[in-house]
């Protein structure tokens, strides 16, 4: 396990909810309605996954990513 958790967010606009979409913990995956809510439930979700060794990590980066489209009219 690496001192730091990395776990990597996304958007899918189809369901509209935020979700893990990898992690440096196997088998993390949560989904929320918010970004926000996403990040508020990592760490138990982690700590559920993870044995209890005593160890204190840090999960101090969660990167989001979000893609959308947009339509842009044909040049003459």
């Amino acid at each position: 396990m690496s001192q730091v958790i990395v776990v990597k967010a996304a958007f899918d606009p189809e369901a509209g909810v935020w979700y893990t979409q990898s992690s440096d913990v196997h088998g993390l995956r949560i989904e929320a309605a918010t970004f926000d809510a996403l990040v508020e439930r990592v760490p138990g979700a982690v700590q559920d996954l993870l044995e209890d060794d005593g160890l204190d990590i840090p999960i101090e980066v969660i990167i989001a990513h979000a893609s959308t489209h947009i339509r842009v009219p044909e040049r003459a």
